[in-house]
């Protein structure tokens, strides 16, 4: 049975719900309760409440809410004070948005290659350390933790600030103890594709005070975004829902055109901006989180236990159904207990291909399984990303390069069920690519 509303995509905003639809909803006819808490429920702001959470969720002293995770990592920039000509040095195969506000106070983003998941080379990170370099930042790359260990040391050596990218990884352990935690600071994201979602916005967290009340002082000085903004984001996943993914799933053709339209007519708003593609920070950041926004997040969070056991089946049964076959590269973790080495959260579940993606997503689409979610072509994402606004040369990570020609990202989120995993796993099985 077809679901309506749903298409087997990757992304196309997918942890929405239909609680989620009902709030987005209520707050576009409440625009006095968008920016600032003006709704006699909450005792405090949601904003507020929703850094509380992430507080005792973590076991951190700071939680600063922010209206993207992009606009979290310019505040962590200027809390640890990174200035013109300072080094920070991060993985190739990664999005412009964590490029972007290096770029922006002049600071020099140094590139170092992956590992065999997807996440900064410890090995390449050595070679790349100069009398230059302030902070070195750990993706945890789809939900996998990176190589905490051997990163920590390396940053303790060069006597380096440690910034963890956790965008995809909310939830996500190593050794036991959670991504977010093993830094100086870190920042999370809850962008329309995200561990949890609410369209924008993110998190910082840290154990420093000095950081944190830096972060603090940043963060007061900033306004909201404007209204147009908001109202932008509620609409998101009311059209998303009713228009944009039964569009994808009449025709691939119509749903290009039915987000074009909504994109083209700024009723709906992109992901990332045209001028982000350029080396460029959009006006909409940083800026606070505003209420509307902080309402959907927390809803997204009382799920977050949920999705990500949800999205830890789905990962599974992939495993389980593709590693025999010889065409695909699986990414080699540990599952288990509390002594596994890592618990990824499994945003996507990344697979290498060693045949052309674009013929294999060509026919994919014509079965209406929709799986390119963008994290490919370039080593800096999406991948019309202009390489040399982001000061990435071509031949510097070798192996992102490779990679990202042959990479292929599963969907794992809430609306992707057993059987929906498995006519994408017979489409994969099958021998006529």
């Amino acid at each position: 049975m077809i679901n309506f509303f749903h298409p087997i995509s990757t992304s196309l905003s997918p942890n929405i719900e239909k609680d989620d639809i009902q709030i987005a909803f209520k707050l576009f006819f409440q625009p006095w309760n968008w920016k600032f808490n003006k709704n006699s429920k909450f005792a405090q702001n949601p904003s507020n409440l929703l850094e509380d959470e992430f507080k005792k969720y973590l076991g951190v002293k700071y939680a600063i809410s922010f209206n993207a995770g992009r606009s979290g990592l310019i505040a962590i920039l200027n809390a640890l004070k990174i200035k013109n000509g300072d080094e920070v040095l991060l993985q190739a195969f990664t999005c412009n948005s964590a490029v972007n506000p290096i770029l922006k106070i002049k600071a020099k983003p140094v590139f170092v290659d992956i590992d065999d998941r997807l996440n900064l080379s410890p090995e390449c990170l050595k070679k790349k350390i100069t009398n230059h370099s302030k902070a070195i930042m750990v993706q945890h790359t789809f939900g996998w933790p990176a190589q905490m260990d051997k990163i920590l040391e390396i940053t303790r050596e060069n006597n380096l600030y440690l910034i963890e990218d956790c965008a995809h990884s909310l939830g996500a352990k190593y050794k036991n103890k959670f991504c977010g935690t093993f830094g100086d600071v870190a920042f999370f994201s809850f962008g329309r594709d995200k561990i949890i979602s609410s369209v924008f916005g993110g998190m910082v967290v840290t154990n420093n005070d000095e950081i944190g009340e830096r972060l603090l002082n940043f963060r007061e000085k900033l306004n909201y975004p404007s209204n147009f903004w908001i109202f932008q984001q509620l609409l998101h996943p009311v059209l998303m829902r009713f228009f944009v993914l039964p569009s994808y799933n009449l025709n691939q053709y119509l749903g290009r055109i039915v987000l074009g339209i909504f994109h083209k007519f700024l009723i709906l708003s992109k992901g990332v901006y045209k001028k982000e593609k350029k080396g460029e920070i959009s006006d909409y950041f940083p800026k606070k989180f505003p209420n509307a926004l902080a309402i959907l997040a927390l809803n997204q969070f009382k799920k977050l236990k949920r999705f990500n056991e949800h999205r830890k089946k789905i990962a599974q049964f992939y495993e389980d159904n593709l590693k025999k076959n010889s065409l695909f590269i699986i990414l080699p973790f540990i599952w288990g207990g509390q002594e596994a080495e890592i618990s990824p959260s499994f945003m996507r579940y990344p697979i290498l291909i060693n045949k052309n993606i674009d013929d294999i997503l060509k026919i994919a689409r014509k079965r209406k399984i929709y799986l390119d979610d963008g994290w490919r072509k370039s080593p800096v994402v999406p991948p019309d990303t202009n390489l040399k606004k982001m000061e990435y040369n071509l031949g510097d990570c070798p192996k992102a390069e490779k990679v990202v020609k042959s990479i292929l990202n599963l969907p794992t989120h809430i609306h992707i069920s057993q059987k929906e995993a498995q006519k994408i796993v017979q489409f994969l099985n099958q021998k006529t690519f």
